[in-house]
């Protein structure tokens, strides 16, 4: 991707800073996000990981509150009380507890943080150097600790090769273009409730390829966050009545 901004000569941040924070957004969002997500697969379901690490909005309204004293009203706060009641619910389970569950919750909060910090920053780049530099980032630091941690061995087979390119492409290059492209247009907290989507077809698709059973805490906590997000989701009424 940063050969192909090169090749199309699409715009460069001139000042350091610029490239500081991009370096920053790779850390929380490519490193902080992706890492964790992956390694709490070891111990976890992909339908429970999915859920969890869709807490993610959750944390943009708690943190952009708290570190920059945005104002929610009392429904969307209410929906946030509810999604961390979800997040209980779903934690209550014994392979729920194991540390897989809290890595994952490590990499919501990353990505909370990069989403915020996008937002705050409002870095006048291109989506698609933004996309791709932060990846390049963020893509060698997770190189080099894979090499650190886990042993060079790969079995090369056509099942991996599809996996590592739909990852390459759809959950990397388009799913990170887009997100820049919303947040640099959008609330970061209302961008983020779009994505009460994921942690369902998570659990569905973790059910259909994988056959792992969606337990009952599971499926009740990811009701919850589904209806929290919800709230945070829905428009104020009395906006629109002051914007009439």
């Amino acid at each position: 991707m940063v050969i192909g901004v090169r090749v199309q000569h699409r715009p460069l941040p001139r000042r350091p800073s610029a490239w500081l924070k991009i370096a920053l957004v790779g850390l929380f969002l490519t490193v902080g996000t992706t890492g964790p997500t992956f390694i709490s697969l070891r111990t976890i379901g992909a339908g429970e990981s999915s859920l969890l690490l869709f807490t993610n909005p959750l944390l943009v309204i708690i943190l952009s509150r708290f570190l920059f004293g945005s104002q929610y009203p009392g429904r969307q706060w209410g929906g946030v009380l509810v999604g961390i009641a979800g997040v209980a619910i779903t934690l209550a389970s014994p392979v729920s507890m194991r540390s897989g569950a809290w890595i994952v919750l490590g990499g919501s909060f990353c990505w909370a943080v990069s989403t915020l910090l996008i937002a705050q920053w409002k870095i006048p780049i291109d989506v698609w150097t933004m996309t791709a530099y932060q990846m390049l980032w963020g893509g060698l630091v997770l190189l080099l600790w894979g090499i650190l941690t886990e042993p060079l061995v790969v079995s090369l087979s056509w099942p991996l090769a599809l996996i590592v390119l739909w990852l390459a492409l759809m959950g990397s290059i388009v799913q990170f273009t887009i997100w820049f492209f919303l947040l640099q247009r959008e609330d970061p907290g209302k961008t983020s409730a779009l994505l009460f989507l994921a942690p369902l077809f998570g659990a569905l698709f973790g059910w259909i390829l994988l056959g792992q059973p969606v337990h009952l805490n599971v499926a009740g906590g990811g009701l919850l966050i589904l209806v929290s997000i919800i709230l945070v989701q829905w428009p104020d009424q009395s906006a629109r009545l002051k914007a009439g």
